[in-house]
């Protein structure tokens, strides 16, 4: 086996900057590269390795990887992330409704996510509150402030406590979620009815949600734009087989509001840009790229026209690719490890020639995978990532 050379800092910086690393920089416990609480718990049994099992983003039913899970995958980043306003409870609450026990969270746009207790998997949302609202009403409803002090306590010393304590890359939590919170808001249903026939309230409601973004990344830019070296944003624009809604609304509504956040953020920090959308998002690569994104995750191998060969071909050399290590929906969770490893040997070769990747699964590690699997993943992308 080769010997790294590198640190895991130096060595995602060396990617990011599309050069050669000593191997391929390995990613692990991001909202959007994290791990369910199930297929950790699993993962920590396998392992032999004692912890207690807390869930960072309850949407999702994340759990916080300890130091030892990371060492022992060989994990290269650690994260950070802003909190809540000041005075944002944020509990999740127990609640009877059509038979069943609901585990509920209301969050600060007002939008109630909920989860059945016999089914306790991740949160749906149940209840938009902007459903029935006209264009005049938005002026009124009670936005959060993105630039609550609350929110960034303590932000700067954990984030210089990482950065010069540990030998890791400092990324951040996922924000700058400009255009989701907009159909959070006002049900998908409803939101993808508006866009056909009443874009003007959909451009209103994106302003909103924008300002709450560049007031939000006002404050944490002054506080850590000169210590992140990753800043993680992003909005869904496609499914397994194409965009999720008309190209010509993304490019003449969503995309200069998320244009203006990037450039933003660009002009106040050197730290990249990454940029989350799953799903068969080829065709909108360029305008990401316009932009001003640097990286791409979560690369979904398995969605139409996202092929590794063909992407590092088209975008290897001004795009970074953060993922896109294997079939998540029909690999992972079920072949057997020794199909799992040839998967990530065979993408990971074709992913880290010059740099410009980040190993990761394609999006969160979801329950019921096997850890054996998971062992098999990350132990063949250090193995083959040299």
């Amino acid at each position: 086996m080769p010997t790294e050379t590198m640190t895991p800092r130096e060595r995602l910086l060396t990617a990011l900057d599309h050069r050669q690393p000593d191997r391929v920089p390995i990613d692990l416990g991001g909202n959007q590269t994290g791990i369910h609480k199930f297929a950790y718990q699993a993962l920590l049994e396998y392992l032999g390795i004692r912890d207690d099992i807390v869930v960072m983003d309850a949407v999702q039913q994340l759990a916080r990887p300890c130091e030892a899970v990371l060492e022992r995958l060989r994990v290269d980043t650690r994260y950070i992330a802003a909190g809540a306003a000041t005075d944002f409870q944020g509990d999740v609450v127990r609640a009877e409704r059509d038979g069943r026990v609901w585990h509920d969270l209301v969050d600060e746009f007002g939008v109630r996510w909920s989860m059945p207790e016999d089914r306790p998997y991740y949160m749906d949302i149940t209840h938009s509150p902007l459903a029935a609202a006209t264009i005049g009403e938005l002026a009124d409803y009670p936005f959060p402030k993105g630039d609550d002090p609350g929110r960034f306590a303590g932000l700067r010393e954990r984030a210089l406590a990482l950065k010069r304590e540990t030998p890791y890359a400092v990324v951040s939590g996922i924000s700058g979620v400009v255009y989701e919170i907009c159909w959070y808001l006002r049900g998908l249903e409803q939101w993808f009815i508006d866009m056909l026939t009443q874009p003007e309230f959909c451009a209103a409601l994106l302003d909103h949600t924008l300002k709450f973004w560049l007031d939000w990344f006002r404050v944490f830019l002054d506080e850590v734009g000169d210590v992140v070296d990753v800043i993680m944003i992003g909005d869904d624009l496609a499914g397994q087989k194409g965009p999720l809604f008309k190209p010509q609304f993304y490019r003449q509504v969503v995309k200069p509001r998320q244009k203006q956040l990037v450039q933003y953020i660009r002009s106040r920090t050197a730290a990249k840009i990454w940029y989350h959308t799953c799903g068969a998002c080829t065709q909108y690569i360029p305008d990401l790229l316009d932009n001003g994104v640097h990286i791409l995750n979560p690369v979904q191998v398995s969605a139409a026209g996202m092929e590794p060969a063909e992407l590092k071909a088209r975008f290897g050399n001004k795009l970074v690719f953060w993922g896109g290590a294997i079939d998540a929906q029909h690999v992972l969770p079920t072949a057997p490890p020794e199909t799992v490893r040839e998967h990530v040997r065979r993408n990971v070769s074709i992913w880290k020639t010059g740099g410009g990747y980040v190993f990761n699964n394609v999006h969160n590690i979801q329950a019921g995978v096997p850890p054996e699997n998971i062992v098999a993943m990350y132990d063949a992308a250090f193995e083959f990532g040299f």
